[in-house]
Formats: structure tokens, C-alpha cells, sequence
């Protein structure tokens, strides 16, 4: 079993300066930073996209929400360790280099770590939590237990390679393209479904087994359960409002010019 985990930890790292090395080739003229941010955002679509295929997999594969086990649980919670890890490391190296751009840098220190924490914050807790809680609690505490579930988080991930698909285009200045609004709407909708309205989801999945209405399905989970499910969800909330209010002043600069271009012009 530990061998899906040294293939996480050869696989994500090679990945990452594999694409540097081919972006460093394909676009001479990007700076350092551009290559790191883009190898970073290609990495984590790579990743995304292996953990929302496991989950379909796993949550179709379950027919008992409970006690039904499928061998790609460990497995891929073994692989995708390694990647949480180094995509903090990644994200470092990104941030770095753009503030080495905006001259606010020149080597590595405490105060570049420590600026790279406060703008990161909740995607390193995010990481962090995923690898000191998620993983110990899927490989020893769950005893066999509720892979269905395990598949369910592991779909959240589907809206990752949107996002970086987004960030990519704007690396490559199409962020006014029709393709880039496009992607921007995926965005919102894989979100919310897929991060937001999963949960209850989840929810309806167990009550259905049990025969049990949605809205009484919290009171028959432990406290701890439900606890945590509100823990993991706070967040998706907050980035999904975020997500909204970045769609909101794109769509209103795009207005603006057209508005400007339809004000009847005076003498």
C-alpha cells in the first residue's frame, strides 16, 4: 500500500519541473515566476482531475453507504498525500518569485515565509488539515468504514481544474476571451455543486439507507460528525462568496466600457 505513496511523491515533484522545464521552452520570454505558477496550477488540474476520477469511481462502486470498501481509498489517499505537501512548497516557490517581480524580495527569509502564510492562509490550513486530519482518520481511525464518503470528499475536487485552467488563461492574456467567461461560469457551478451542495447530499445518501427524511438526518449522526462536516463546509462557503465577487466586479468592469460606448454623445 505504501507504494501508491513513494509514486505520490516521485509523480507530483517530476510533474511540476517537468512542466517548467517545457514552459521555460515553449515561452522563453515568461519570467521565473510565470513558469513556477503555471507548473503549479498544471500540477494541481493534474491532481484534481485523478481524485474527482477516483471518487466517481468509488461513490458509484458503493451501493451501501457504510460498510461498503473499495481498494482505491488508501490508495489514492496515500497517493495524494505527498502532492498536499509539496503543492504548499510549490505555492511558496510562486509566491516568492512574484514578489522577487514586484521587488518586494530577493532571497528566501522568515518575513517572505511569513508573508506567503498570511496571504495563503487558508489553503495551507487546507493542505495541512487534509494531511495531519483527513489522512490518519481515512487510513486508521474509520476502521473500514465509510469509503462512500471518503469518495464524496474526493469529488470537491472537480472544480480545481477549472480554476486553474482560469488562471492559466489569464497567464496567456486571454482573460477577456469568451472562453474565459466560459470557464469562469464552470467555475461557479462545479463549485457550489460539487463543494456546497454535497453535503447535503451526503446527508440524503445516509437517510435514504436508513429510510430516514433529510432534515432528520443530522440528529441520527454523532455530534462530532455533523461538527465536522460544518468545519470542512465553512470554508467552501467563504471561497464560493469570494468566487462571487470576483465574477461580480469582472462582469462590472467589461459593463463599464460598454456603457461608456453607449452614453449619447453631447456637444
Amino acid at each position: 500500500m505504501w507504494t501508491a505513496f513513494v509514486c505520490g511523491a516521485a509523480v507530483f515533484p517530476g510533474l511540476f519541473y517537468g512542466f517548467r522545464t517545457v514552459l521555460r521552452w515553449r515561452f522563453p520570454r515568461w519570467r521565473e515566476a510565470d513558469l513556477v505558477t503555471v507548473s503549479e496550477s498544471l500540477v494541481s488540474a493534474v491532481h484534481a482531475s485523478l481524485a474527482t476520477a477516483s471518487g466517481v469511481t468509488i461513490v458509484t462502486s458503493c451501493k451501501d453507504v457504510m460498510t461498503d470498501s473499495h481498494w482505491l481509498v488508501d490508495n489514492f489517499v496515500l497517493f495524494g498525500a505527498p502532492y498536499m505537501a509539496f503543492d504548499i512548497f510549490a505555492m511558496y516557490l510562486s509566491h516568492y518569485h512574484n514578489q522577487r517581480v514586484k521587488g518586494r524580495g530577493g532571497e528566501h527569509s522568515v518575513q517572505t515565509v511569513r508573508s506567503f502564510l498570511l496571504r495563503d492562509t487558508l489553503l495551507v490550513l487546507h493542505h495541512a488539515a487534509l494531511l495531519l486530519v483527513f489522512m490518519p482518520v481515512c487510513l486508521l481511525l474509520r476502521r473500514g468504514l465509510g469509503d462512500f464518503f471518503i469518495g464524496c470528499f474526493l469529488l470537491t475536487e472537480l472544480s480545481t481544474p477549472f480554476v486553474c485552467f482560469g488562471k492559466i488563461l489569464i497567464q496567456l492574456g486571454l482573460d477577456n476571451s469568451i472562453l474565459h467567461r466560459i470557464n469562469g461560469v464552470v467555475v461557479l457551478l462545479t463549485f457550489f455543486t460539487c463543494r456546497v451542495l454535497l453535503f447535503p447530499f451526503m446527508y440524503w445518501a445516509y437517510g435514504r439507507q436508513l429510510g430516514i427524511p433529510l432534515h432528520r438526518v443530522a440528529a441520527h449522526l454523532p455530534l462530532h460528525c455533523n461538527l465536522g462536516n460544518l468545519v470542512i463546509l465553512a470554508p467552501q462557503v467563504y471561497w464560493f462568496i469570494l468566487l462571487l465577487r470576483k465574477a461580480k466586479r469582472l462582469y462590472l468592469r467589461r459593463r463599464a466600457p460598454q456603457a461608456d460606448a453607449d452614453k449619447p454623445k453631447t456637444d
